[in-house]
């Protein structure tokens, strides 16, 4: 009688304990953690929602409920967000997550004041020099997935010529940038050479909006390009302005963050992105497992973090996905590198030396030599991008910003 009581108090037991835990692939989550998530905008922004997207596909992979996860949309680059991660955490996250880049120092902040919770921030630069053991930076080798998308762009070009549409001295591409920050420098400089890497005549113009997500000032920007002859456009921008433009114009375009096919169906290519979700389930099962988040945490193709939407055929030059897949292959092989030194110059002169300025201070003082076997490492010494050089073949049209 004593073993069947046993028995059954330790049956009850199980189910006790059953009934406080989640499934997380195939580990179990106390039922009480959580994980918060802070967005810059909404869903209407294409940057925010590939963020949306990527949390949301992650959580639901690792088997977690929805009172284990906050969204908070809309949080300004302001002490809003430091409110925003502040609750956060003191409605039980173990982990907070950012995603713009003006959150950086509202997050540290809040890092600082919550050491028992991990905050974690995308694009910033700050985690590798504050040494704040719960604070940590994250980005993606997209400037792999801009090179490729630039081949497509590239090939357009070399289409447009041979069919007589454009001459190769008009092989001019436009491109809608948001700041002059590093990031979107790398971003049109990646693409750029991506197109000249197939399309030797290639130059490009660029239009700063000095907004992350503006779609009237994104399609005024995109108008202004086209205006100025340029036959095919691209972006670091984060609103349908720019496809729009192009497709009411009937000129090719290049998207980020996802496809924009259904929208512009007669001018989209193809669409380069950041996968978030990798970074998502690293950080949640490195917290499960009890381990160190990365400081500093960046990876590519191979960690499925940088992706390419699939290629629009019906406007696509012919051979355009055999193409990527050939370069994406040889850049995760080490073959060839986006930033060889031997395919721009700077003022007409090879670059064989360059401080970058990773150690981010108030004074944005160059301090860490970035060039080495023949290219600039992009994203190695720090995981947000440093490549901040005017190469020649690019023209700023407004650098105010």
């Amino acid at each position: 009688m004593k073993k069947v009581i046993s028995f059954l108090l330790v049956a009850v037991m199980l189910v006790a304990s059953i009934g406080v835990l989640t499934a997380c692939g195939d580990k179990k989550v106390n039922a009480d953690f959580k994980i918060g998530f802070i967005f810059l905008h909404d869903e209407n922004s294409t940057y925010d929602k590939n963020f949306l997207d990527a949390a949301e596909a992650a959580t639901a992979k690792l088997g977690l409920s929805a009172d284990q996860v906050i969204f908070k949309t809309n949080v300004p680059e302001g002490n809003e967000c430091y409110e925003a991660a502040a609750d956060m955490a003191d409605q039980g996250c173990d982990i907070v997550f950012a995603n713009s880049f003006g959150h950086e120092p509202y997050m540290l902040k809040a890092a600082k004041e919550f050491p028992e919770v991990q905050f974690c921030h995308a694009t910033g630069t700050m985690a590798h020099t504050e040494g704040v053991a719960n604070f940590h930076n994250a980005f993606a080798s997209i400037y792999e997935g801009r090179f490729l998308a630039g081949i497509a762009a590239g090939m357009k070009l070399n289409e447009m010529i041979e069919s007589g549409k454009i001459t190769a001295d008009q092989a001019k591409m436009g491109y809608v940038g948001a700041y002059t920050y590093a990031e979107v420098v790398s971003g049109y400089t990646s693409f750029y050479l991506g197109a000249k890497s197939v399309c030797p005549d290639v130059t490009m113009e660029v239009q700063f909006t000095g907004s992350w997500y503006d779609e009237a000032l994104e399609k005024e920007a995109a108008t202004k390009l086209l205006g100025n002859n340029c036959v095919l456009i691209s972006q670091h921008a984060d609103s349908m302005g720019a496809p729009t433009a192009c497709e009411n114009a009937g000129v090719p375009n290049v998207s980020y963050n996802g496809s924009t096919l259904s929208a512009c169906p007669n001018t989209f290519i193809v669409s380069s992105r950041i996968d978030w979700a990798p970074y998502f389930e690293y950080i949640i099962n490195s917290v499960l497992e009890g381990k160190e988040i990365a400081v500093d945490w960046c990876e590519g193709f191979e960690a499925g973090s940088v992706k390419l939407t699939d290629v629009n055929e019906a406007v696509a030059a012919a051979g355009t996905k055999e193409a990527i897949e050939d370069a994406k292959a040889k850049l995760i092989a080490g073959e060839i590198n986006v930033f060889d030194t031997a395919n721009f110059t700077v003022g007409g002169q090879k670059l064989d030396s360059y401080l970058a300025d990773v150690d981010t201070d108030a004074n944005y003082e160059k301090d860490t030599e970035v060039i080495a076997d023949g290219y600039f490492h992009e994203s190695e010494f720090r995981s947000a991008p440093y490549f901040d050089i005017q190469i020649d073949g690019i023209t700023l049209l407004n650098s105010a910003f």
